[in-house]
C-alpha cells in the first residue's frame, strides 16, 4: 500500500483557503458600491463641482 502524502494534501488545503478568502473579499467588495474611497464615481464629482464660469466680470 502506498505511503499518504501528506504535503499534496496540505498544499491542497492551503490552496482551498486561498481561494475562498479571495471569493469572499471580491463578494465584499461587490456587495458595498457605496464606498467613497474606491470606484470610478470618485473622480467624477471633483470634476462635476465647477459649474459656474470661472471669470464673471468677462462676460
Amino acid at each position: 500500500m502506498a505511503t499518504p502524502n501528506y504535503g499534496y494534501e496540505k498544499r491542497q488545503r492551503e490552496l482551498a483557503k486561498k481561494q475562498k478568502k479571495e471569493e469572499k473579499l471580491r463578494a465584499k467588495t461587490q456587495r458595498r458600491p457605496d464606498d467613497p474611497h474606491a470606484g470610478p464615481d470618485a473622480g467624477d464629482q471633483a470634476a462635476q463641482a465647477p459649474s459656474a464660469p470661472a471669470d464673471p466680470a468677462a462676460s
